[in-house]
């Protein structure tokens, strides 16, 4: 996918419009609101550092939370320019708003080499309906559009698509790294390439095993929705296990496609099962192993991949060259049940003779729990991004990027 990045163009002295993903978890403590997790601001500094040592003058614009189209004080972004100051060692000028006379007359102040920072963009009800208004007065602030906020790249809003409408529209570092992993390093891939899938629901992920059965050598299919698999396979009995009848085509339908084009298709082979499980509470009753090809009783239900699935999925990616993984094994956030998961996330860790890629979302707090996240190649920034583009999407914030 090759699109202009801030590598192709002039950016000294040019005023950047850079969207990034500041969408971070806020706590109000005694009245302040205090980041919990800063991951997303420094996910932005290789990009922001980049600008300013070519002397750009930086012009940041994010959504943090739904504040429903109007300001919310529990949802500015301040508390986010007192931390990238302390981040990325220089000043972070801050404007009330993303729009009007006054951001105007800030951004127009800038100096090379300093940084201005806009109000949540999601403070106007324009900017979900990717009002042209909205992006024109965002555009007016600068010279060149940045999009560096891959997280929101599938949605066509003023401040990731619009604004492209106005300015020459490149991507920032952090974007470049998510197009040429999730989308050119799979266009042809070293062999063999196994992917993990994971998760609850077999219709949320059937666009991606579809599109990825197309290219893969393996498919190995976790979570919740291998259940509906292993109903069809192995004709067991699968409990109180998540299930809809509904999803039997579709799983039978990818089950055909595997074996139409020669894919390894593996599900699991044991589950660990529970009689109880309440997930808000984070707790589960009695616990056992499933024997390989053992039915769930009535009353059970599969929470977990059993260690001999372990065992099964791990020498798969032990041969691997290329491994992507996207969705959890089980129910992770439940600490008896987390094992599964975790051993899927060593064992992509321990094969460092191949490009291993993780897709966002609940894959990406998996490596990080298991301690792992610096021994993969690559960890996406965005969840519903990365399932979009690994279906063959087109994501409105990258078509709005300048063709190289």
């Amino acid at each position: 996918m090759p699109k202009k990045s801030i590598r192709d163009i002039d950016v000294t002295g040019k005023r950047c419009l850079v969207r990034v993903d500041f969408n971070v978890p806020l706590d109000d403590k005694d009245g302040t609101m205090v980041i919990t997790d800063d991951t997303r601001i420094k996910g932005t500094l290789t990009t922001l550092n980049y600008l300013l040592e070519k002397g750009a003058r930086v012009i940041l614009a994010s959504h943090l939370g739904r504040p429903k189209g109007k300001p919310d004080p529990k949802q500015s972004l301040k508390p986010v320019a007192a931390r990238l100051e302390e981040l990325i060692g220089r000043p972070v000028a801050f404007a009330d708003d993303c729009v009007g006379e006054s951001a105007k007359e800030k951004a127009l102040a800038l100096k090379d080499g300093e940084i201005l920072l806009l109000e949540n963009t999601r403070f106007h009800a324009g900017e979900e309906k990717n009002d042209a208004e909205l992006a024109k007065g965002m555009a007016d602030l600068a010279e060149i559009f940045v999009n560096d906020a891959f997280g929101s790249a599938h949605r066509a809003h003023s401040s990731t698509a619009g604004v492209a409408d106005y300015l020459p529209a490149v991507s920032g570092l952090l974007m470049e790294s998510e197009l040429a992993y999730l989308h050119d390093e799979l266009e042809n891939p070293e062999r063999p390439f196994v992917v993990i899938l994971g998760g609850a629901k077999v219709n949320d992920k059937i666009a991606v095993i579809n599109r990825l059965l197309e290219k893969a050598d393996t498919v190995i299919i976790g979570g919740g929705m291998a259940y509906t698999f292993m109903k069809i396979v192995n004709g067991i009995s699968i409990g109180k296990s998540l299930y809809k009848p509904d999803w039997e085509p579709i799983a039978q339908a990818a089950l055909d496609k595997a074996k139409e084009r020669g894919v390894k298709l593996l599900i699991p082979v044991d589950s660990m099962i529970t009689d109880a499980f309440d997930f808000d509470a984070k707790k589960l009753g009695n616990t056992k192993f499933t024997s390989p090809g053992e039915s769930i009783p009535d009353d059970w239900e599969g929470v977990d991949i059993g260690p001999e699935t372990v065992k099964l999925f791990s020498d798969e990616i032990a041969k691997a060259k290329t491994v992507i993984w996207n969705g959890p094994m089980g129910v992770f956030e439940i600490k008896e049940s987390s094992k599964g998961t975790f051993d899927v996330a060593e064992a992509i860790a321990a094969n460092q003779a191949a490009k291993t890629i993780i897709g966002g979302g609940d894959s990406v707090k998996a490596v990080k729990k298991a301690g792992v996240s610096d021994k993969v190649t690559f960890i996406s920034t965005g969840g519903g991004a990365s399932l979009e583009l690994l279906e063959g999407k087109e994501l409105p914030g990258v078509a709005a990027l300048q063709d190289k």
